[in-house]
């Protein structure tokens, strides 16, 4: 794996993954993360990661990605072991929490919800086509 610095001068390690808009991106998406957190030393997080990049991978396939597109995994490492998690993908929509996702038994729309309760912070920004999705871990 390439780990590289950005223009972040705070960020110590960063790494991406683009995968095509394929069932097996997700998994290639797990994989990717397993592998930067093991070679940074975040172990400790590996679990709680691995799910929300396989969540926010799953969204964006399912609602944020176009025929013939794909999406971008981001991650970074802060000085001071902040972990941030972006995936970006080109399409349109704001992603949300249902206000029912809490209590139901349906087997959809728990993604964000899993995702607010494992990061330390997450949220939407904007993208010229789309959009990021992006959670995080605080040292």
């Amino acid at each position: 794996m390439q780990t590289e610095r950005t223009e972040h001068p705070e960020c110590v390690a960063s790494c991406q993954q683009f995968s095509r808009r394929e069932r097996r991106s997700v998994a290639a998406a797990r994989k990717f993360a397993r592998r930067a957190l093991t070679e940074w030393g975040l172990e400790r997080l590996l679990d709680d990661v691995v799910l929300c990049v396989s969540e926010l991978s799953t969204n964006a396939l399912v609602h944020g990605v176009p025929p013939d597109r794909g999406f971008l995994l981001r991650l970074y490492l802060y000085d001071g072991g902040t972990l941030r998690v972006e995936v970006h993908d080109s399409g349109d929509g704001h992603p949300h929490i249902p206000a029912e996702t809490a209590g139901s038994d349906e087997e959809k729309g728990r993604g964000l919800f899993l995702v607010r309760e494992l990061a330390d912070a997450w949220g939407v920004g904007e993208r010229n086509p789309g959009k990021v999705v992006w959670c995080e871990w605080r040292a």
